[in-house]
């Protein structure tokens, strides 16, 4: 009698963790699921509240800077890049994984490590060249400034006085001459601006030090406002003469009430232009020890 005690007192005993684990799923399941259904709520309450055109469209007219992730006003979000502790809330949209590195080719890969050693002194945009697609969407130092129509998307930069005109439901043009910013035509895809970006020359870089390319640069990018300070932001950039396959980024363009262009000019007392030039005289100066 003791062993079979023993028995059902286990088998009770076991019973009842079975019971206690069974509720412990179904309470941690209902849970998860108002927790899903208030993230639900919470993004449905955020997109009702996107401003919109007569067309029904995401209203994305404004001032944003690319490439941060901090929600007020320029002067409050722009101190060190945008990325500053304490009192500037952070987007609940902010890309926190870490973006993939370029996939080139071998021979590719040695120009951009070469670029390294050379520390970047060829850069582009010290000779006040245009910074190029997809490079001048997420510049987060200088804001842009966007206006919607049914027709057309037009973005203004500060940086450089670029600008792109993008067609809504056209075609690249059959007689493109390779440009900086490429030729670029849009359209909707539910509340998502993609853009397609071609026609481009070889002289800018795509992010950061060496990162060059062809003029087979193909770009798609994709902008989603998904509240009233965010658009998500995402480019998939193909180039069959320097990478091995796509390469797609994310990122954040936030919106800058408040915010004006300003004049912006590059060649005017330059020093960086006159140094660099006479430093490429002699690479013992800048170049990286081995």
């Amino acid at each position: 009698m003791q062993i079979g005690k023993l028995t059902n007192g286990i088998v009770i005993a076991g019973l009842a963790t079975f019971l206690a684990a069974l509720l412990l799923f179904a309470t941690a399941a209902a849970a998860q699921a108002t927790g899903a259904a208030a993230a639900q709520q919470k993004g449905d309450d955020a997109s009702a509240k996107i401003p919109r055109t007569a067309d029904g469209k995401p209203d994305m007219t404004g001032v944003w800077q690319g490439g941060s992730n901090r929600i007020g006003t320029w002067e409050e979000a722009n101190v060190d890049g945008g990325f500053v502790p304490g009192n500037v809330p952070m987007t609940p949209f902010a890309i926190k994984d870490k973006q993939p590195p370029p996939p080139y080719q071998d021979w590719a890969q040695k120009k951009v490590d070469e670029s390294y050693a050379r520390r970047g002194v060829d850069e582009p945009m010290v000779r006040c060249l245009p910074p190029g697609v997809p490079r001048t969407t997420l510049m987060g130092l200088f804001p842009m400034q966007i206006v919607q129509t049914p027709k057309m998307v037009v973005m203004l930069f500060e940086v450089f006085h670029e600008f792109r005109l993008i067609p809504i439901d056209a075609k690249h043009p059959d007689d493109l001459d390779p440009s900086y910013m490429g030729d670029s035509v849009g359209h909707w895809e539910g509340d998502t601006l993609v853009v397609d970006v071609t026609g481009f020359n070889d002289k800018t870089w795509l992010s950061g030090v060496g990162t060059i390319h062809s003029e087979k640069l193909h770009v798609v990018e994709k902008f989603t406002r998904v509240d009233m300070n965010t658009i998500l932001y995402e480019d998939t950039v193909e180039d069959p003469v320097v990478f091995t396959g796509p390469w797609t980024r994310h990122g954040t363009i936030m919106l800058r009430p408040g915010t004006r262009l300003q004049e912006y000019e590059c060649v005017e007392n330059n020093d960086d232009l006159l140094r660099y030039n006479e430093m490429l005289k002699d690479e013992s100066v800048f170049r990286r020890k081995q």
